[in-house]
């Protein structure tokens, strides 16, 4: 009828408010789209959080920031200027009561060991090149194939097996592929000789020695993300959770959001996800083929604990952290948050230690009680000498559930059948680590919500191929999805000036 105006679009749905989700969310918004982001927990930011405990912040995992692609680089800096810090790395692998450099550096190795295990080190490592594993199929041939068997037991084995849960031959040797190509025990020593003269855009980003981070932690990133959102007329709905996505020929129409007890049906123009794949099948109705959710059902996550120690000393030790390969211990590594930003802890005279352990939701350590975790981790740093277990004055918990997805036998072939699935979809997109079922940094996270936003919007990018390929998140040309001049400009003029020597970071790690 005259005089009345066309209703507005529905909103655009983004599940989830980790790196990707905000991300997305943010960029959205930047192309006048409408948008709610829906968020289970009471928080944002995901795995990248920061928590704080009387006045200690400590983070879950250890992020560290780096990326080639300048979309991303720019948002990290305009959101939050200066207090975007540059840090010195230093991160060793405790094997047998001993420090050992990481990267592996030579001659730290050669007196680590001993002249005669090095001897066989160096005779495995070159029979390894001589006969290589064919074909690589697990972590274990990737490992074996570029370091020699016998670095691989006592350098990678012990370590990753605590990370994962199952046994390094049962791990998909695209995991190492993605997660540490580019290092071997050649690249490691003339990184070593050489790496001064190596040009910033050749060095082997596993061996990069420098980092950026916030200075509060990561958390700190994803906050400011939070805030512009909000201001520029986004909703964010915590402790907010979808429980089913309705579709109709092809298109997904609506969402059931529960809100606490109080259920939603929320219209939908589009949906993009970051919530785990197997949840976001189940979540399908009408339901996903049985042979979709058998696929998705075979898609497994590892789980992660924190147990924080506040410690009564000023300094404990030189890292940021460290890799404990000794099977003595349940622990698998230790972040010094106070080496990563000194304003992680109120008091210099104190420290915090972040103490990793890793396990399957339900078991035995996810269901123990705080406080005999707690005195685990006493005890254990005890064991291996890295603290005096005295001065150990509080401590605190935090589980984080669905940390890594799995890559385990054939998830490959699962995760093939719930893509070809979701492409069926054509205002669906999926970002994200867990929304991808994918190991990705926070940048290549950044990367797949920064694709997804333009298929959105009439793009047909391949969202999977990001960190797919050695070279493909270092050459890939975004500066279509990045913001305009205008808007980046609009948003440093509230934050302080970015120094343009401020250009080089270590890969977020977790």
């Amino acid at each position: 009828m005259p005089g009345m105006s066309e209703p507005r679009p529905a909103p655009i749905i983004v599940i989830g408010a980790g790196p990707a989700g905000l991300t997305a969310a943010y960029q959205l918004l930047a192309q006048g789209r409408a948008v709610r982001v829906i968020e289970q927990d009471d928080h944002v930011g995901g795995l990248a959080r920061t928590v704080e405990y009387k006045g200690f912040r400590f983070d879950i995992g250890g992020h560290r920031f780096f990326t080639k692609v300048a979309a991303v680089n720019e948002l990290w800096r305009a959101m939050l200027g200066t207090d975007f810090l540059r840090r010195p790395r230093l991160s060793r692998i405790y094997y047998a009561g001993k420090f050992f450099d990481y990267p592996l550096e030579p001659m730290n190795a050669l007196f680590g060991l001993g002249i005669w295990n090095a001897f066989l080190a160096a005779v495995s490592y070159f029979w390894s090149h001589i006969r290589p594993i064919r074909p690589e199929v697990s972590v274990e041939d990737w490992v074996s194939n570029r370091f020699g068997r016998r670095l691989y037991r006592i350098f990678f084995k012990t370590y990753t097996e605590k990370v994962w849960g199952i046994p390094c031959h049962t791990i998909s040797a695209q995991w190492a592929a993605q997660r540490i190509k580019g290092l071997s025990l050649w690249t490691a020593v003339t990184s070593m000789l050489f790496g001064r003269f190596q040009r910033g855009n050749k060095k082997i980003k596993t061996l990069i020695d420098e980092f950026e981070y916030p200075r509060y932690g990561p958390g700190m990133m994803w906050k400011k993300f939070q805030e512009e959102i909000l201001r520029r007329g986004g909703a964010i709905e915590l402790q907010s959770g979808v429980r089913h996505l309705f579709h109709e020929n092809g298109r997904i129409v609506a969402v059931e959001i529960d809100h606490g007890g109080r259920t939603e049906r929320a219209a939908a123009s589009a949906v993009l996800s970051t919530m785990p794949l197997r949840h976001l099948v189940q979540a399908m109705s009408p339901p996903a083929p049985p042979e979709v959710r058998a696929a998705s059902d075979h898609l497994k996550y590892r789980d992660f604990i924190t147990v924080a120690l506040i410690i009564d000393a000023p300094h404990v030790f030189p890292d940021n952290w460290i890799y404990v390969h000794d099977d003595r211990v349940k622990l698998g590594r230790v972040q010094n948050f106070k080496n990563w930003s000194p304003d992680m802890v109120p008091d210099p005279k104190m420290t915090c230690l972040g103490l990793e352990y890793f396990c399957f939701e339900g078991d035995g350590l996810w269901t123990a009680a705080d406080r005999d975790l707690i005195e685990l981790g006493r005890r254990e740093m005890a064991l291996i000498g890295l603290i005096d277990p005295a001065k150990v004055v509080d401590g605190t918990v935090v589980r984080m559930p669905k940390a890594y997805p799995v890559y385990d036998e054939g998830f490959e072939e699962s995760l093939a059948v719930v893509r070809n699935y979701l492409a069926t979809f054509t205002n669906l997109q999926v970002a994200g680590r867990n929304g991808m079922h994918k190991y990705n940094n926070q940048d290549h996270s950044m990367v797949t919500a920064l694709l997804a936003v333009q298929n959105l919007c009439g793009a047909h990018n391949d969202v999977w191929a990001v960190n797919a390929e050695d070279e493909y998140h270092e050459e890939v040309d975004l500066t279509a999805a990045d913001n305009s001049a205008d808007e980046l400009h609009a948003l440093r003029q509230t934050q302080p000036s970015v120094p343009r020597s401020a250009t080089s970071a270590s890969r977020s790690s977790t």
